[in-house]
């Protein structure tokens, strides 16, 4: 198996480290002050961002995307997972599932948002539907023969609200996952899930900013209501009834990217360890001569390695159409769980100097925590891993 990257991916590599080094680490410590990104900062990084090529890198590059495969977009995340998250947002990636637009759909949604002009949001979770996405109260109610007004003849009326959204509060429109209806299953009655294209200007829509986070600071958690919100059956992304299908399609990409952005700051957080273990002196030596720090760290090393090989193989496999659930799931488990425990295992090399706010790493280990819990939590990961270990022996 050839393990090399080609002369294309790593200058791409190449390219958004140094963005990462000049536009946007200088200012990861006012952010992390403010909780915010200044809107004037905010427009300065997404103007460098497209001048420099690097915005829309996922989508195709027929309509004026990046067009570069999994392994490529791997090594993207990698990088940008280095720095602050608030700020890496900002090099912006539009949500996948936008591929799936249609028509009228890819002249107000999916173009704007590759041209940097309009901003997107996911919202799937409820306060009642986390890892159960199926048992969300968010409604979407079909309505035909209307009076043919702004909505036309033929819309929905949707009705609910959304919690945990992410960076709502910076987006135009949100991608929204709602009930339209009901199946039996083995497992008693479940909702049928539709995605909607919802502008987040319309009447009825509110966007609050949610409880404050500890983990990517600046990165706001937002909350959204539905009140009688009129939509226009056209804004309905793909068949109804079809939107948990249509999120298993776009999923396994989204998983993989907190895959790598782990390991792009496990390698960051390493770093920095390693430096201070080679430069801060105990008893007349430098700290990582001891055993008691320099095993931990070359188990940590390892750890890293396996995670990034495990993440750029599933990269592999979804460029030759080979990528499944269970590797998805592997790459993004175990990759957020290596991050873990080496911010964790950095922050004690560190000692008291690793948990006061003039150093990064509490920082890090803060923000490291998420990762196990969005895009799936840990637990979901080691189901689909499991189900697929088991299902094929009839278990």
């Amino acid at each position: 198996m050839d393990f090399e990257l080609t002369d294309e991916q790593r200058m791409i590599a190449e390219t958004v480290g140094k963005f990462v080094r000049t536009e946007l680490d200088p200012h990861a410590d006012e952010v992390e002050r403010l909780d915010d990104v200044p809107p004037e900062l905010a427009r300065t990084i997404r103007e460098k961002a497209l001048g420099a090529g690097l915005y829309a890198a996922n989508m195709p590059e027929e309509i004026g995307g990046g067009g570069l495969d999994a392994v490529s977009m791997t090594l993207v995340e990698r990088e940008l997972g280095k720095t602050s998250f608030a700020l890496q947002m900002l090099v912006a990636r539009p949500s996948n599932i936008l591929q799936a637009c249609e028509g009228e759909q890819r002249t107000r949604y999916l173009l704007p948002a590759v041209r940097g002009e309009r901003h997107d949001c996911l919202a799937m979770t409820e306060p009642g539907a986390g890892s159960d996405v199926r048992s969300m109260r968010t409604r979407a109610v079909r309505e035909s023969g209307g009076d043919g007004g702004a909505c036309g003849s033929d819309c929905y009326v949707l009705n609910g609200s959304k919690h945990f959204i992410s960076h709502a509060d910076m987006a135009d429109f949100a991608i929204v996952f709602a009930a339209t209806g009901t199946e039996e299953t083995a497992r008693g009655t479940k909702n049928l899930i539709t995605a909607f294209l919802v502008d987040l200007d319309a009447p009825g829509v509110e966007v609050r900013r949610g409880s404050g986070c500890v983990s990517h600071r600046g990165y706001h958690q937002c909350e959204l209501t539905f009140t009688d919100v009129r939509l226009p059956a056209g804004q309905r992304l793909g068949e109804e009834g079809r939107g948990f299908a249509l999120m298993g399609e776009w999923l396994g990409a989204s998983r993989l990217q907190v895959a790598a952005t782990s390991v792009g700051r496990a390698r960051r957080v390493l770093d920095l360890t390693l430096d201070w273990a080679a430069e801060r002196e105990q008893f007349g030596q430098p700290v990582g001569r001891f055993q008691g720090v320099s095993f931990p760290l070359a188990d940590l090393a390892t750890e890293l390695e396996a995670a990034e090989l495990l993440t750029l193989r599933a990269a592999w496999k979804q460029d030759g159409g080979t990528m499944t659930d269970r590797d998805a799931a592997m790459a993004k488990l175990y990759a957020s769980e290596a991050l873990g425990r080496i911010t964790d295992q950095a922050l004690q090399t560190f000692g008291g100097m690793g948990l006061m706010a003039e150093l990064p790493i509490e920082r890090y280990w803060r923000d490291a925590r998420v990762e196990r819990i969005w895009d799936g939590t840990s637990e979901i990961q080691r189901h689909i891993i499991s189900r697929s270990l088991l299902r094929p022996l009839g278990a």
